[in-house]
């Protein structure tokens, strides 16, 4: 583990605006968040607040919110978010040095939607491959050595079997002492055993086993019955 707890204070905020008026970002302030196991998986419905969520993290920790690793120092002309630069950490001992440390700072962080010009920036060409395979070569060149590894929506670009790569590239940086925070979508990605799921909403943040989370039984009665969600969506 690299960081343990997550938490921001302010002395008075609106609840009316954002993002304050997320409920996953109030719980953060109210609460500060503790990780419990070296990978986290952050769950939720488009607008939940985990993408807020994992971009302010990467940016408490010191990494550019347009994407890319710790050697990177903002890209993107704009500043750091509300949240972002309230972000603070509660070190494990042995993530204490690259807390205090920008030299012993390592990291990267994924978005989805600048990851193409943030992996141009790496050295990695992603013109010369597909969008997936730019992800990919992200995975195994960058993900390596121990540090906080920040993705958001990584699954966006991959297909089912790049999907379980990326399994085995954040399974393998974990045992190796990296520490992986990750909003998601996928199903496959949240089945990574050992993983600390949470998942967000209008109750804020709660932790939820993998087969009780709500995209793990929608996609299994979809996969079952297609007609039982189309019915409502696709006219006769």
């Amino acid at each position: 583990m690299i960081v343990e707890r997550a938490y921001a204070h302010l002395s008075s905020y609106d609840e009316d605006a954002w993002p304050w008026s997320v409920p996953c970002v109030r719980q953060l302030l109210d609460e500060g968040l503790r990780f419990t196991a070296p990978v986290t998986f952050l769950v939720g419905e488009n607008g939940s607040g985990k993408s807020t969520l994992v971009e302010a993290l990467a940016e408490g920790f010191g990494l550019d919110s347009y994407g890319g690793s710790h050697d990177w120092r903002y890209a993107s002309p704009r500043g750091k978010s509300a949240l972002g630069e309230r972000i603070k950490f509660d070190a494990a001992s042995r993530g204490r040095r690259m807390a205090t440390s920008w030299s012993a700072r390592k990291g990267f962080f994924l978005r989805a939607e600048t990851a193409l010009d943030a992996l141009g920036r790496e050295g990695l060409s992603p013109d010369s491959v597909s969008h997936g395979e730019g992800f990919l070569a992200a995975f195994r060149g960058k993900f390596r050595h121990p540090g906080l590894y920040v993705l958001d929506e990584p699954e966006a670009a991959l297909s089912f079997t790049s999907c379980l790569e990326l399994i085995g590239h954040i399974d393998r940086l974990a045992k190796d002492g990296g520490q992986v925070i990750c909003a998601t979508h996928s199903p496959l990605l949240t089945a990574l055993p050992g993983a600390d799921i949470l998942e967000a909403g209008d109750h804020g943040l709660r932790r939820v086993p993998w087969q009780n989370l709500d995209v793990v039984a929608h996609w299994r009665r979809y996969l079952t019955d297609p007609h039982a969600y189309l019915r409502h969506i696709v006219e006769p």
